[in-house]
């Protein structure tokens, strides 16, 4: 008996994907929810697991290729594997015990290769296919065992060392000149889904809205002591670490409930203000920038919001993020501070009206009451379409946020 693997329904207004990567071959052994292959959208990688056990007869569609919903990528055999991890034929009678004492073996080896690639995010199983490498040889560092794009270069970079002998200057010189060739080449690829979508939107926000970028600091000294004093106890009680983001996240609510036209979006000649507050959070991943949304923040306490921040990371970090989890939104911060910047001016995440872009905290001197007093410092940036905005509200939004951040008990109090 046969069964077709379909490409899977695609998210609502995705027409169609991008086949990435198989990452079994025709005539491979497959077991039941083993993924099979990648297809890569404009927002997310999709996961096309098997839906039974048995050999992979026929693979139809090869990578790059683009494909629709509902398309035949391939043809599975039901058969020798059945539903489950495939298991080595009991011995003969009288067969030799060095036999026997292998084929476990090699059977556990090859099941832990299938479970090993079967933990594996899309970016890491590529890289693992560009350099030929067997999963099973590097050690993973990520949580369970899990192997981590980090995990591969540094098994690369290792054994990239070991070929070199240590004192040898002609090996050491042999290596330098491959290095030199090496920075004189050239590889040409084609964007990404993801990266030519962000760039699509990016070059949209520049040629649909009027931006304009207004600019404050903050003095961090209250909200850095305030974390300090209770973050041990934050994370005890609340399994979670208290960072930065969850204390500006709520002053940019109570800010955008003064000012609700930066929380509003243009369509056509209509402004469309939104009664609650969806906050977009830019992240950085493996395959590109992403802004997943965390919904009715206005609603969620501290240890809510981190909660959903962590495991917002951890999708982007995994290649796991769904499209739901990236549509929507109203207002997006931006955080370019974790990289070391310390200004910059954030592009509109259409169709919203505005965005805050965080930085460094730096060490600064500051006028304090007649004294110049060292203070950490952090510049912020509002970016918003001047269409809807005026600079008035623009301002008067950032300096809000301002209060907000440099007296905290004013978010308690909604002041």
């Amino acid at each position: 008996m046969t069964t077709e693997i379909k490409v899977p329904p695609l998210p609502e207004s995705v027409s169609d994907a991008t086949l990435i990567a198989w990452h079994r071959k025709a005539g491979d052994e497959v077991s039941r929810d083993e993924n099979l292959v990648d297809l890569e959208t404009d927002k997310v990688v999709l996961e096309v697991p098997a839906p039974v056990g048995g050999i992979l007869q026929e693979i139809l569609i090869p990578d790059g290729t683009t494909v629709r919903a509902g398309d035949v990528l391939a043809i599975l055999s039901e058969g020798k594997a059945g539903d489950g991890p495939a298991r080595p034929a009991p011995a003969a009678p009288g067969a030799n015990d060095a036999d026997n004492d292998e084929e476990p073996e090699e059977a556990t080896a090859a099941e832990d290769s299938r479970a090993a690639a079967h933990k594996l995010s899309p970016s890491v199983r590529r890289l693992l296919d560009e350099h030929d490498l067997d999963a099973t040889i590097v050690t993973g560092s990520g949580k369970d065992g899990r192997i981590t794009k980090a995990d591969v270069m540094a098994y690369l970079k290792t054994h990239s060392d070991e070929n070199v002998t240590p004192g040898d200057p002609a090996a050491e010189y042999s290596s330098a000149a491959g290095a030199a060739q090496v920075s004189r080449s050239e590889e040409r690829v084609p964007m990404t889904r993801l990266r030519a979508r962000i760039a699509e939107r990016m070059v949209q926000a520049q040629h649909d809205a009027a931006m304009l970028t207004t600019f404050n600091e903050i003095d961090m000294t209250k909200v850095m002591s305030l974390r300090n004093r209770y973050k041990e106890s934050f994370e005890k009680d609340h399994g979670v670490r208290l960072g930065f983001m969850s204390f500006f996240a709520k002053a940019c609510v109570e800010a955008l409930r003064k000012f609700p036209v930066v929380n509003a979006s243009v369509e056509g000649n209509e402004i469309i203000y939104h009664n609650y507050f969806d906050i977009g959070i830019a992240v950085s991943s493996d395959r590109g920038l992403m802004v997943p949304v965390i919904r009715d923040v206005d609603q969620m306490s501290f240890a809510q919001i981190e909660a959903e921040l962590a495991a917002l990371g951890k999708k982007a970090r995994d290649g796991t993020m769904s499209m739901e989890d990236l549509t929507g939104g109203t207002f997006t911060i931006t955080n370019g501070g974790i990289f070391g910047s310390l200004m910059s001016t954030p592009i509109l995440n259409p169709p919203q009206s505005g965005i805050l872009g965080m930085h460094a905290i730096q060490d600064r001197p500051m006028a304090v009451d007649g004294e110049v007093i060292i203070r950490p410092m952090m510049y912020v940036a509002l970016t918003y379409d001047h269409r809807i905005i005026d600079g008035r509200e623009a301002v008067q939004f950032l300096v809000s946020i301002k209060q907000s951040l440099e007296d905290p008990g004013r978010l308690l109090l909604q002041l």
